[in-house]
C-alpha cells in the first residue's frame, strides 16, 4: 500500500502552455493530482488531527472548511470561533497548510440586524458577509433560500438558453432524446440541495415551478391554451412540490438505513419550535394533505435555531498545502 501512494504522487511533472508554447517541465513537490479519487481520502488522512472544541461544530468536505460556533450573545459566539482558529492555525503552520483568505468569508446567521464580531487568522481579519456559498449552495443569513433560489433559476435558464436549438420547438430531435438530454443536463442541477432550500416559502419555490413549466411546454411544443399540468403528465414529469416530497422521503429512508449511527440524529426535533417554519425533517409531507398549512401563502422555512435571538457565527475556508 504504501509503494501505490507513494507511486501515485512522486515523480510528477507540471508543464504550462500559452497558445502554441510550451515551458519547460517541473517537478511537483507537493499535492496531489488533480481530480484523481484517492485525493480527498488523502487529504483527510493529512488532516486528521485537526483541532476541536466543545463550543464548535466544524465539518470539512476535501479541502473546504467550515466552522460553526452558536450563542445568543454575538460577543461570546465570535470568541468560541476565535478560540477554534487559533487552534487551528496552529495546525496550519505545523503542517504547511495555507487559507485561503481571499475565498474565506464570515458570516452571522440570526434573524436579528446585528453582526458577530469580525475573527482573525494569521492576522487577517476574515471578511464578512450576507450570504456564502457552500458547496454550490447559498446560504444567507437568515437562511430563507432566496438567493440560492434566484442563482438557479438564472443557471437553468442560460443553460437552457445554450440548448434551445436542441431542445426547442422547431428542433427535429425525438421527444425521448430530449426527455433524455433534460434529465441528464438541467435536471440535477436544478435538483441539487432539494432537501435543504425546499423548506423555502411557496413564492421562492414558484420561481423554479414556473420555470419548470416552461420546459415540458417547450418540448413538446405546446400550444398557448394548453394547461401547464397536461404536459407534465404526458411526460411523466414531477412538479417541483412533488420533487421536493419524493427526493426528501428518499433521503430520509437512507438516513435509517445509513451504517453511520450519527445519521439518525438528522432526523431528531432539535427543540421547540419559535417560527413558523418547515424543517427537513417536514419535507416528505410538506405539501400532502397533512404536512400543508391552512394559508396556503404561509411563508415557512427552515428554522435558523431553537431560538430567533440566537447568533450563529459561521467561517467558510478553503485550504491548500504548499512547501
Amino acid at each position: 500500500m504504501y509503494g501505490l501512494i507513494k507511486s501515485h504522487l512522486s515523480d510528477r511533472t507540471f508543464q504550462v502552455r500559452y497558445k502554441a508554447e510550451y515551458t519547460t517541465l517541473h517537478d511537483v513537490h507537493s499535492g496531489v493530482p488533480q481530480g484523481s479519487i484517492l485525493g480527498p481520502l488523502l487529504y483527510s488522512i493529512f488532516t486528521t488531527d485537526i483541532p476541536e472544541t466543545d463550543q464548535t461544530l466544524i465539518a470539512t468536505y476535501a479541502d473546504n472548511t467550515a466552522i460553526l460556533a452558536s450563542h445568543l450573545n454575538p460577543i461570546t459566539a465570535s470568541t468560541q470561533l476565535q478560540h477554534h482558529l487559533n487552534l487551528l492555525e496552529q495546525l496550519l503552520k505545523r503542517w504547511r497548510i495555507q487559507a485561503n483568505g481571499t475565498r474565506s468569508t464570515h458570516v452571522t446567521f440570526t434573524m436579528k440586524r446585528e453582526d458577530c464580531p469580525a475573527v482573525i487568522l494569521n492576522g487577517n481579519c476574515i471578511p464578512q458577509d450576507k450570504i456564502v456559498k457552500y458547496l454550490g449552495i447559498h446560504l444567507d443569513r437568515r437562511l430563507t433560500w432566496k438567493t440560492h433560489i434566484f442563482t438557479k433559476r438564472k443557471q437553468l435558464g442560460l443553460i437552457f438558453q445554450c440548448m434551445y436549438w436542441i431542445l426547442g420547438r422547431k428542433s427535429e430531435l425525438a421527444l425521448t432524446n430530449k426527455l433524455l438530454l433534460y434529465k441528464i443536463i438541467i435536471k440535477p442541477i436544478r435538483t441539487y440541495g432539494i432537501t435543504l432550500w425546499g423548506t423555502a416559502c411557496h413564492s421562492n419555490i414558484e420561481i423554479l415551478q414556473r420555470y419548470q413549466n416552461k420546459v415540458p411546454r417547450t418540448l413538446v411544443n405546446a400550444p398557448w391554451y394548453i394547461p401547464n399540468s397536461l404536459p407534465h403528465i404526458d411526460l411523466q414529469m414531477a412538479t417541483i412540490r412533488d420533487e421536493i416530497m419524493n427526493l426528501s422521503t428518499t433521503y430520509t429512508a437512507k438516513l435509517v438505513t445509513h451504517p453511520n449511527k450519527l445519521t439518525p440524529i438528522l432526523l431528531t426535533e432539535p427543540g421547540p419550535r419559535r417560527l413558523k417554519r418547515f424543517r427537513p425533517i417536514d419535507l416528505p409531507t410538506r405539501f400532502s394533505q397533512i404536512g400543508r398549512g391552512s394559508n396556503k401563502g404561509e411563508g415557512i422555512h427552515w428554522d435558523i435555531a431553537q431560538q430567533d435571538k440566537c447568533f450563529h457565527s459561521h467561517i467558510i475556508l478553503p485550504t491548500q498545502v504548499y512547501l
